[in-house]
């Protein structure tokens, strides 16, 4: 993927190890040439960023304006994918997918990967992401980290986050690391399966999508399947543009979880599974509650 944007680098005359693109406005001429015309437009869907329609002679990319500069900008480096690198051409006059499959699209994934390189590639991303950490006082956290970040890159939260995580820049940071490490305390223990680690995880359009390895698998009957599930779930729905998780061992979704829930079905937050104050994990563990992440007393299968 490095390769891919490192050409379109060199296609805007840039240079990807010192400069940072104005996407919206260096991408037009190439666009042009590629008989594609851009247009900003507020979609009614606030769900859609872009979406292309080629006809038999010309194409156009259509950006929500009504989302955000930030969304914008993702979006449009989303679409540069597909219309200039994209394994497959278009099927369809338009490539959109709005049902619970989207996702499951390996070029979708490949898109964001592409975006994400593109409007933070690593020298330039690594240099202001040390500047801002040497700058930071008491007062910052990783959030205001981030926050700045998103400013400076013009991209939204979670592709930030992301691109952090594909670095290695924030691996103590990462909320769902911190989760598979488990709470501090000597009468303490993590929902998740001991052995379990994260290979890798992105995030699109609200769904965040989390590749664990086998040992996720691991048969810990003293919690629940509902905890286990749902104590991902939750934690990473507090992260803003995130509402949704699917979750896959080894790229694979298409298992059931202890025979009860199904990998390829994509979770939304789950208060249930919460105390009856909805605190937040990290809310519980600071007050010292002696129990399971997330689970009630009445709740545990111990």
């Amino acid at each position: 993927m490095i390769n891919c944007v490192r050409k379109f680098y060199s296609q805007m005359n840039m240079d990807y190890e010192r400069e940072l693109p104005d996407l919206m406005l260096m991408v037009r001429p190439l666009l042009n040439k590629k008989n594609y015309l851009v247009i900003e437009m507020p979609f009614k869907d606030k769900e859609i960023g872009a979406l292309c329609y080629k006809s038999d002679f010309f194409g156009y990319t259509f950006l929500n304006s009504a989302l955000p500069k930030v969304n914008v900008n993702f979006a449009l480096g989303h679409e540069i994918y597909h219309i200039f690198y994209q394994q497959e051409s278009f099927k369809k006059k338009i490539e959109l997918y709005m049902n619970e499959h989207y996702f499951r699209y390996d070029e979708e994934l490949s898109a964001n990967l592409f975006a994400g390189i593109l409007l933070m590639p690593d020298p330039s991303f690594q240099l202001v992401f040390r500047k801002f950490q040497n700058e930071k006082d008491g007062r910052d956290t990783e959030v205001t980290l981030i926050a700045k970040l998103m400013s400076v890159f013009e991209v939204p939260y979670m592709a930030v986050v992301i691109r952090c995580y594909e670095l290695g820049l924030l691996p103590d940071g990462d909320l769902l690391e911190q989760l598979l490490k488990g709470p501090s305390g000597k009468k303490m223990r993590s929902a998740i399966p001991d052995g379990t680690k994260l290979l890798g995880v992105s995030v699109s359009e609200g769904t965040c999508f989390v590749n664990l390895n086998e040992g996720f698998l691991s048969q810990n009957f003293d919690v629940s399947e509902p905890i286990v599930i749902y104590s991902i779930v939750n934690s990473l729905a507090e992260l803003p543009n995130v509402n949704k998780v699917q979750i896959s061992v080894n790229g694979d979704n298409s298992m059931v979880y202890r025979e009860k829930y199904k990998l390829s079905d994509v979770y939304e937050r789950n208060l249930d599974y919460l105390d009856g104050s909805a605190k937040t994990q990290e809310e519980q563990i600071k007050e010292g509650e002696e129990e399971v992440i997330d689970e009630t007393e009445e709740g545990s299968g111990g």
